[in-house]
């Protein structure tokens, strides 16, 4: 079992910044692959970002290429996302989720544990 929680959410002008941290429970977190995604008010849960266990291999949803970047510190157990250039279409509760071994690092359904989310809201 392991447990994420999200922390970092807020209110940001467009074109400020975050970071959002995903703080995990187990000590054997540096063997998960970590993913973050979000969902907006009326949409269904996209994807973000992920990266591998070691760190080595980071992926990106193309509407936050350049702009987001996906990190880890394993002796922290902690996975962050920091967030550069917002734009108010970032607007939305943003989760974490791990998994030993995800099949497609994009797909949801592929990430057996998940956070509760936090609010990121960007006003234009």
């Amino acid at each position: 079992q392991v447990q994420l929680v999200e922390s970092g959410g807020g209110l940001v002008q467009a074109g400020g910044s975050l970071r959002l941290s995903c703080a995990a429970s187990r000590r054997t977190f540096s063997y998960y692959a970590m993913g973050w995604f979000r969902q907006a008010p009326g949409k269904e849960r996209e994807f973000v970002a992920a990266i591998s266990w070691s760190g080595g291999s980071t992926y990106y949803a193309d509407s936050v290429k350049g702009r987001f970047t996906i990190s880890r510190d394993n002796a922290k157990n902690t996975v962050y996302l920091q967030m550069n250039s917002l734009k108010p279409e970032d607007t939305a509760v943003y989760y974490c989720a791990a998994d030993l071994d995800p099949s497609d690092y994009a797909e949801e359904y592929d990430y057996h544990y998940w956070g509760q989310g936090t609010q990121v809201t960007v006003s234009s």
